[in-house]
C-alpha cells in the first residue's frame, strides 16, 4: 500500500520518490504505448500518469465506448515497469475539447457544471461507474500498478464548490478506490484553498520557482510531502500563434531543483502526442491587465498537434530535453538508489521508432459531395448540442422574406466560423471575434450558412459553450425564422462515397506504399479543413500554422492502397496531399 507524510510516500514500508511522466492513451495509437511508455522508462521514469477524457467515452448520454482502452493502456504500463497515477476528472482541462466534459452535458446544465447540483452529479456517476473498475482492479494494494487517482482537476481554478469536491472524493471511495486521492492546483493561496479537499493528499502544477511553489503548499499543508504533479517543461501552440519552445537546458534545471527539495515530480508531458481527431480544445487570452473580464477576451483555438515541446516529440522521438532530463534522473538515481525504485527489473531501453517515408506527392484526382444527413426543420438554427452532435459542419438555410432592398445580415453567436453562400455564390467567410462588414443581402433570396466548430473552451469561467448558430440571422434588426439545418457529423465514420462529381467537397487521393511507415501530411494551397486517412481523421488544419503538416502514425497506414480524403473549407481547391518529414516546414 502507497501511504505518505510530510517526509514523503512510502510503498509496502520502504522509500519511493514517484518520479512520472504525463502520457496520454487517448493522444497516441494503442499499437504505438509500447515504445512511448518503454521510452518513459528509459528516461528513469517509474510512473505514467494519465487523464480520462470523459467526452471521449461517453459521446452521447449513456453510450459508452472504448473503455478497453484505459485498462490495456495501464496493463502495457505494467508491462513496461512503471506505475500509474490516474486522472478520471470529471473535468480534466488537458486543452481537450471542453476540458473532457462532454458537450450533450455542459449543454444541459450550464453554469451547474462542476457543481453539487444533482442532475451533473448524476451524470458523474454514470461516467464513474463506467470507468472506473479498471482502474480499481489495477490498484497496486490489489497487486496492479496503479498508485493514486486523482479528485477532479485545478478546481481552485475555477470554483468554490468544497462540497461538489468532498462528493467526488466520497464517490471514488464508494466505487473501490483505496489507494491515496489527492487535487492538483497551482501554487497560489485561493487555489489551493478552492481546490483541495481535508483528507485528501494537495499537489501543484507549475513550471518555474518549484521552491516559492512548495514553500506555499507546505504552509497549506504541513503533513502532505512535497509533489509537483505538474511539470511544465513545455507548452501547448494555438492557431496563428508562435510554437512554443523552451529552453532544454533551463528545463533541466529546474527538474534538478524540483528534485534537491525532497520533491515527487510528474512531468507534464514526457509526451503529448495528437489531438486527433476533434479533441483539441481552446482557450480564452488572460483579460488585460487590473481586469477579471472574461467576456470579451480573444478565442484561442488549440491545435492538432499536441507535441507540447516534449521530451519525447509528437511521434515519440526524443529531443535534447530528453536527454538532459535523463541525466538528471540518473544522478538522482545514484544519489537516492533507496528511492528510485522501479516497479519491475525490466531493463530500460529505448525502442526504435519507425522510419520515416520519403517526401512524395498524392494527387486528389477524385471529388465527392459533403454527404449531410436529413435536413430539420426548425423555427430558429439549433445548436450542434441540439442537432446531436459534438462538432461537424452544419449547413443553415433560411429565405429572406420579400419584398425588400438590400440589408445588412449579422449572425450572432457563431462558434466557430462559418462560409456564407447567397443564391448558391460564396460571398464571405466569418469567423467569431473577427469583425468585418455586414454583407448586404436582397429580399427572396436563399441564404446558406456552412458552419464548423473549433475546440471548447477547455480552461477558465468560458468553458461549456455551445457550437453552431447560437444566437440567431438577422436581416437588419429582424431575425430570420424558418431554418433548414442539415448535418455532417465529423465524429460518425465517413460513408460510402461516389468520387465522380466536380463540385466543390471532399476529395480523395490515392496513396500506395511498398512499405509503411510515419509521415506527416500537408495540404499545400489548403486554407482550413479535415483530413482523414483510411477512414480515420486525423484532424484539423490551417493555413495560420505553426503546424503545417498533420502527424499520421504507421499504424494507420498499411501496404498497397491508402485512401487519404480531404475536406477543404476555404475558397481554394487543393489539387494534391503532400509527404513531409516535419510539422513545422512550411
Amino acid at each position: 500500500m502507497l501511504t505518505y507524510d510530510s517526509a514523503g510516500f512510502r510503498l509496502g514500508g520502504r522509500p519511493l520518490r514517484i518520479l512520472s511522466g504525463a502520457l496520454h492513451y487517448f493522444r497516441t495509437r494503442p499499437e504505438q504505448w509500447p515504445q512511448r511508455l518503454a521510452a518513459l522508462r528509459a528516461m528513469g521514469l517509474n510512473t505514467v500518469e494519465t487523464y480520462v477524457p470523459w467526452n471521449l467515452h461517453e459521446p452521447r448520454p449513456g453510450e459508452f465506448r472504448r473503455l478497453a482502452e484505459l485498462a490495456g493502456f495501464l496493463d502495457e504500463a505494467d508491462r513496461q515497469g512503471l506505475w500509474a497515477i490516474v486522472r478520471p476528472g470529471p473535468y480534466i482541462c488537458a486543452e481537450w475539447d471542453n476540458g473532457g466534459l462532454p458537450g450533450w452535458l455542459t449543454a444541459r446544465v450550464g453554469r451547474r457544471a462542476r457543481t453539487s447540483d444533482p442532475e451533473f452529479l448524476s451524470a458523474v456517476d454514470g461516467f464513474f461507474d463506467a470507468v472506473l473498475p479498471a482502474v480499481v482492479a489495477r490498484q497496486v494494494d490489489r497487486g496492479g500498478n496503479v498508485l493514486m487517482v486523482q479528485v477532479e482537476n485545478e478546481y481552485g481554478s475555477y470554483g468554490s464548490d468544497a462540497g461538489y469536491l468532498r462528493q467526488l472524493a466520497d464517490g471514488l471511495r464508494r466505487r473501490g478506490v483505496t489507494v491515496p486521492l489527492f487535487t492538483s492546483d497551482g501554487p497560489e493561496d485561493h487555489m489551493l484553498t478552492g481546490g483541495t479537499v481535508p483528507g485528501v493528499l494537495a499537489t501543484v502544477n507549475f513550471g518555474s520557482e518549484p521552491e516559492a511553489a512548495f514553500e506555499t503548499l507546505r504552509r497549506h499543508r504541513p503533513q502532505d510531502p512535497p509533489f509537483c504533479m505538474e511539470y511544465w517543461n513545455g507548452w501547448f501552440d494555438h492557431w496563428g500563434e508562435p510554437h512554443h519552445t523552451r529552453d532544454a537546458a533551463d528545463a533541466a534545471d529546474t527538474l534538478r531543483r524540483i528534485l534537491a527539495a525532497g520533491a515527487s515530480v510528474n512531468l507534464y508531458l514526457a509526451h503529448g502526442g495528437s489531438n486527433f481527431g476533434t479533441g483539441a480544445g481552446a482557450n480564452h487570452a488572460d483579460p488585460p491587465f487590473n481586469s477579471t473580464d472574461w467576456t470579451q477576451s480573444p478565442y484561442q483555438p488549440v491545435t492538432t498537434s499536441y507535441d507540447y515541446d516534449a521530451p519525447l516529440d509528437e511521434r515519440g522521438a526524443p529531443t535534447p530535453k530528453y536527454e538532459l532530463f535523463r541525466r538528471v534522473l540518473a544522478e538522482f538515481a545514484a544519489e537516492h538508489p533507496e528511492q528510485a525504485r522501479f516497479r519491475s527489473a525490466v531493463p530500460p531501453h529505448l525502442p526504435a521508432l519507425p522510419d520515416l517515408l520519403e517526401p512524395a506527392t498524392v494527387p486528389l484526382t477524385g471529388r465527392a459531395a459533403i454527404p449531410f444527413g436529413a435536413p430539420v426543420e426548425s423555427a430558429v438554427p439549433p445548436s450542434f448540442e441540439e442537432l446531436g452532435i459534438e462538432h461537424g459542419l452544419v449547413r443553415y438555410s433560411f429565405r429572406t422574406p420579400a419584398p425588400r432592398p438590400e440589408l445588412p445580415l449579422t449572425v450572432e453567436g457563431l462558434h466557430d466560423r462559418a462560409v456564407l453562400l447567397v443564391d448558391g455564390e460564396r460571398v464571405a467567410e466569418l469567423a467569431r471575434g473577427v469583425a468585418q462588414e455586414p454583407v448586404r443581402v436582397a429580399g427572396g433570396a436563399l441564404v446558406e450558412l456552412l458552419v464548423d466548430s473549433l475546440g471548447r473552451v477547455n480552461y477558465g469561467p468560458r468553458g461549456g459553450e455551445c457550437k453552431g448558430i447560437t444566437g440567431g440571422v438577422r436581416h437588419e434588426r429582424q431575425y430570420l425564422h424558418g431554418c433548414r439545418a442539415e448535418v455532417f457529423d465529423l465524429a460518425a465514420p465517413l460513408p460510402e462515397l461516389a468520387f465522380d462529381t466536380d463540385e466543390s467537397g471532399l476529395a480523395r487521393g490515392i496513396l500506395e506504399l511498398a512499405a509503411t511507415g510515419d509521415t506527416y501530411l500537408a495540404v499545400p494551397g489548403g486554407q482550413r479543413g479535415y483530413l482523414w486517412v483510411n477512414g480515420f481523421l486525423l484532424g484539423r488544419y490551417d493555413e495560420r500554422g505553426p503546424q503545417r503538416a498533420l502527424y499520421c502514425p504507421q499504424p494507420l497506414l498499411r501496404t498497397g492502397r491508402n485512401e487519404l480524403i480531404l475536406l477543404e473549407l476555404g475558397d481554394t481547391a487543393p489539387q494534391s496531399i503532400e509527404l513531409r518529414g516535419d510539422p513545422l516546414t512550411p
